[in-house]
C-alpha cells in the first residue's frame, strides 16, 4: 500500500469513549471498528489516525459505510480526493495490510456518506467549494454513477452547490439538504427534480432525517458560516404540511438518526453529548461522553431480517475521537432498550 494512500486512510483505534461513557441502565458500549498499526510516515508508536472528520451510515444488511469529508467544515487542507470504506457485520481491526479489502468505490472529492435507501443503495454527496458545484452519486456494488447535480448545461445554474445529507420518504423520494443554498430539494427515486425548493428558512443545513410520522428533521449551522460557531446550532422539525418549527438551539449538531421507535437521536461534536428529540419535540438527555471525547456522528442500524439475524438490529453506532488527539478515531456500538428509555424518561 502506497504511503500516500495509507496517509489518507481511516485508521480507527480504541478511544477512551468505550471505557469512560456513562450510559443509562441496560445499555452497553463496545468498540466495533478500530485500527492497529500507524501511518508509516508517523512515529510507529503513535496511535493510528487519519486527517479529518468521517460520516457514517448502516445498510439493511448491517454493513457499515464511512467516508472522510475534509473541506466541508474548513478544518483541514488535506487532499481533496478521499476514499470510502465498507465494513462488514462484526466490525474490523484495520491494518495497512488488510486495508484494501475495506475500500469501497472510487475516491471522490470531499465525499460524504449521504444516506442509504431501503434497497441498500448508497448515496454519496460531493462538492467543489471553489466552483460552488455539487453532485450526488449512487453507489451499487462499488460502482458510482451520477444521481443528481454535477455540471449544468451552459447558461444554467447548478442544481446542487453543497449537498450534504439525504433522507427518503416511504415512496422512495429523495430529499437533499444543500448548505450553500440553504434549502432542501425533493427528487424522485430516479433523481428527477420534483421540487427544487421543498423547504427553506433554516440556515446552513447539513443533516436530514425522516421519522415515522412523516416529519423531516433538519440539523443546521443556523447563521454560522464555520463549524466552530457552536452556539448557532439548530434542529428544525418540518411537518408533512411543511410547517417549520425550531426544536433545538445550542451546540452544533454533528449527527442525527431516528431510533426504531421513531425518536430522533442527536450528537453534539464539541459538547460530547447525545440527546433525544421525541416526535412531538421534547428533549431527553441520553449520555455525555465527557470533556475528553469528541463525538463526531452517529447512525442507527435499521431493523431488518438481516440485522436481526446478526444481532445488531436497532443498535446505535457512533464515531468518536479523544480531544487530546482528534485524529484518533473509533467506531463504537451501543445496544440497549432505546424505546423503553424514551418511555421511562418521558414520564
Amino acid at each position: 500500500m502506497a504511503p500516500l494512500l495509507w496517509g489518507l486512510l481511516i485508521l480507527l483505534v480504541a478511544a477512551p469513549a468505550t471505557a469512560q461513557t456513562a450510559l443509562p441502565p441496560g445499555f452497553t458500549l463496545h468498540s466495533y471498528v478500530n485500527g492497529q498499526g500507524a501511518d508509516p510516515r508517523r512515529d510507529p508508536d503513535a496511535p493510528a489516525s487519519f486527517p479529518t472528520l468521517v460520516t457514517i451510515a448502516v445498510d439493511h444488511s448491517g454493513a457499515l459505510y464511512l467516508a472522510r469529508s475534509a473541506f466541508r467544515f474548513r478544518e483541514s487542507q488535506a487532499e481533496e480526493l478521499a476514499p470510502l470504506y465498507r465494513f462488514p457485520v462484526g466490525g474490523a481491526k484495520l491494518t495497512p495490510e488488510n486495508e484494501p479489502r475495506y475500500l469501497y468505490g472510487p475516491p471522490l472529492r470531499n465525499p460524504r456518506i449521504a444516506g442509504i435507501n431501503a434497497q441498500g443503495d448508497v448515496f454519496v454527496s460531493t462538492y467543489d467549494r471553489d466552483r460552488k458545484l455539487g453532485a450526488v452519486y449512487l453507489l451499487r456494488q462499488g460502482r458510482a454513477s451520477l444521481f443528481a447535480g454535477g455540471t449544468p448545461p451552459p447558461g444554467s445554474p447548478p442544481l446542487l452547490r453543497q449537498p450534504e445529507t439525504l433522507a427518503f420518504d416511504l415512496e422512495g423520494n429523495v430529499y437533499v439538504v444543500d448548505a450553500e443554498q440553504e434549502l432542501v430539494l425533493k427528487l424522485d427515486p430516479t433523481g428527477r427534480v420534483i421540487d427544487p425548493r421543498f423547504v427553506s428558512g433554516f440556515g446552513r443545513g447539513r443533516l436530514l432525517a425522516f421519522d415515522p410520522k412523516g416529519q423531516l428533521w433538519i440539523g443546521s449551522d443556523g447563521p454560522a458560516t464555520a463549524g466552530f460557531q457552536d452556539s448557532a446550532g439548530q434542529v428544525w422539525r418540518t411537518t408533512p404540511e411543511r410547517t417549520l418549527t425550531l426544536a433545538f438551539q445550542g451546540m452544533l449538531p454533528s449527527g442525527m438518526s431516528v431510533s426504531p421507535g421513531g425518536s430522533l437521536f442527536v450528537s453534539q461534536r464539541r459538547g460530547g453529548k447525545i440527546f433525544v428529540l421525541t416526535p412531538d419535540g421534547r428533549r431527553l438527555d441520553f449520555t455525555d461522553l465527557g470533556e475528553s471525547t469528541i463525538l463526531r456522528t452517529l447512525a442507527f442500524a435499521p431493523v431488518t431480517p438481516e440485522t436481526r439475524r446478526e444481532g445488531i438490529a436497532g443498535h446505535l453506532f457512533l464515531v468518536t475521537s479523544p480531544r487530546s488527539n482528534f485524529q484518533a478515531i473509533e467506531v463504537g456500538r451501543i445496544s440497549g432498550p432505546f424505546d423503553d428509555f424514551i418511555q421511562r424518561s418521558s414520564h
